[in-house]
């Protein structure tokens, strides 16, 4: 072979790995979309946007996705087409109800989505001050639990990302000791469980865990035997988390600041509290009110947000009993750790601070779960609720 022959040879290698390397950067694999729910009663506009890298961990600002009345929690479908949003007010069109927000997710010729948001429809949420919305695991129906009006329900969605009228509604009734935080029922979180055949509803006026048998053929909820799980009097539930095993069911405590463990059967609905723990450092006496948990991907850890203390409660899990064991509590940087959120390769977790205006990047120690921060902050108007979503 010639030393010309060698060189030409040698300079298309270079060239070819030079390509190779830039797709790769560029692989769509990597690129997410970061919605951001926020309440507007200050400067806020609504839900921001913003593009993350996984691949460098870096996040780029896009600015208002949409313009839109306290949006504070959102659900992304499955075909990652549509958005939507829990209004959190008291009032929609004269009644006695927040609303349901659906957008469409724009896109550019290529299909990727540009971060901003088209609103297609609005319906009522049947009950005031809607704070969580969720999808069944078909991707065909919404739950809702409205905060206020102490009752849950359930949306149709179409095919072209419209919201229907509420195929379900349950009106939650009782109360509990608390006679500030729970003088009437307060329904806060609402999912469907791994097989897709019950909804758990989670009353922080109620103390329970309310079980609902669920049909994904019409949307409907009916009772369940047994109807519900009982807390500790007082505890005010919050949010619940599974175990990817499915065996286990963890419920944050706002009130109480703890979490409990329960075992769960799926073939009845049936949950079985077995121990509850702190979330917050031994001696602790100032005011607290627990709010956001969840298990990360790999089933080792736990995580727990406290305002007030200001801080995530990490805890390692054992998954064959489903105990936690404290590891340690890490500062959120930021005042009222309202929710957070585990990026999708598992390694970072961003802390939505919502009294101090910002979100915080950390990274996740894969052994122990420990925090620590990137050096990363978004400023955003009161930060209320974090989604991603893949951009491909």
């Amino acid at each position: 072979m010639t030393i010309s022959r060698r060189l030409c040879l040698h300079w298309l290698f270079l060239l070819l790995s030079l390509v190779t390397a830039s797709a790769a950067k560029d692989s769509p694999k990597d690129k997410y979309l970061l919605f951001v729910g926020t309440y507007t009663e200050k400067e806020s506009k609504g839900i921001y946007a913003y593009r993350f890298d996984a691949a460098s961990a870096e996040l780029t600002p896009l600015g208002v996705a949409a313009e839109t009345t306290n949006p504070s929690f959102l659900a992304i479908d499955p075909s990652r087409r549509f958005l939507y949003a829990a209004n959190e007010v008291p009032k929609y069109k004269g009644g006695n109800s927040g609303a349901v927000s659906a957008f469409a997710i724009d896109r550019q010729k290529n299909d990727r989505p540009t971060g901003k948001l088209s609103l297609l429809n609005e319906v009522a949420s049947r009950g005031a001050d809607p704070c969580y919305i969720a999808f069944d695991k078909t991707g065909k129906y919404a739950l809702v639990a409205n905060y206020t009006g102490g009752s849950v329900a359930v949306f149709p969605v179409r095919a072209d990302g419209h919201i229907g009228d509420s195929s379900a509604f349950v009106q939650h009734v009782g109360s509990s000791v608390n006679r500030e935080r729970q003088e009437a029922p307060h329904a806060h979180w609402i999912e469907t469980t791994p097989d897709n055949r019950f909804a758990i509803a989670v009353d922080l006026g109620l103390d329970e865990l309310l079980v609902y048998p669920f049909n994904a053929k019409n949307g409907s909820l009916t009772a369940n035997d047994p109807p519900y799980a009982k807390l500790d009097p007082g505890a005010g539930p919050r949010h619940l988390a599974f175990h990817p095993n499915g065996k286990f069911v963890y419920v944050v405590n706002e009130l109480q600041s703890s979490i409990t463990t329960f075992s769960y059967d799926p073939s009845r609905g049936a949950l079985h509290a077995l121990k509850t723990v702190s979330t917050l450092p031994k001696g602790f006496s100032g005011n607290n009110d627990a709010a956001e948990i969840q298990v990360h991907p790999s089933g080792k850890f736990l995580f727990a947000s406290n305002r007030g203390h200001d801080s995530i409660a990490v805890f390692s899990i054992d998954s064959n009993t489903g105990a936690l064991t404290l590891a340690d509590h890490f500062p959120t940087q930021g005042k009222t750790p309202r929710n957070f959120e585990i990026d999708p390769t598992g390694k970072l977790f961003l802390v939505a601070n919502q009294d101090a205006n910002n979100i915080v990047v950390f990274r996740i120690d894969p052994n122990s779960g420990r925090l620590t921060p990137t050096g990363q902050t978004l400023k955003v108007p009161s930060p209320v609720c974090l989604k991603f979503m893949a951009a491909e």
